[in-house]
């Protein structure tokens, strides 16, 4: 599996809009969630450059997660619409997927950034 040059150093972006189901006690998103919304974001990457899940799965090949970090900056709330953006990076059978989930699409210069790290994924298959 290879990047095309249309696709090295590309941000992608995905919109999520916190549920209540994701938000703790405290009213904060679980952090835990964070997780899944880059999932989520790494999701549409990949069906965006044309490599669904799905697809790749058909084909044999798997990306199981095998890192995955996240600095929390600030708290997000029920009914927040993040952005997550991601970027990626290929190096031999390691995928290294780059985060950033903001808050704020209505001060586009400077969003408040919710949470961010990477996870690595390899290929197999």
């Amino acid at each position: 599996m290879s990047t095309s040059p249309d696709n090295a150093g590309k941000i992608f972006r995905h919109s999520i809009r916190v549920p209540y189901a994701h938000t703790d006690q405290m009213r904060y998103v679980y952090y835990a969630n964070y997780l899944v919304y880059f999932e989520m974001a790494r999701s549409e990457m990949l069906r965006e450059i044309g490599l669904p899940y799905g697809e790749l799965e058909a084909r044999g090949v798997f990306l199981p997660v095998i890192e995955a970090h996240c600095e929390y900056k600030a708290p997000a709330h029920f009914d927040d619409l993040l952005t997550v953006a991601s970027c990626c990076e290929i190096k031999g059978v390691r995928l290294t997927i780059r985060y950033e989930s903001t808050r704020g699409a209505g001060a586009p210069d400077a969003p408040a950034i919710i949470a961010a790290g990477p996870t690595v994924q390899v290929c197999l298959g």
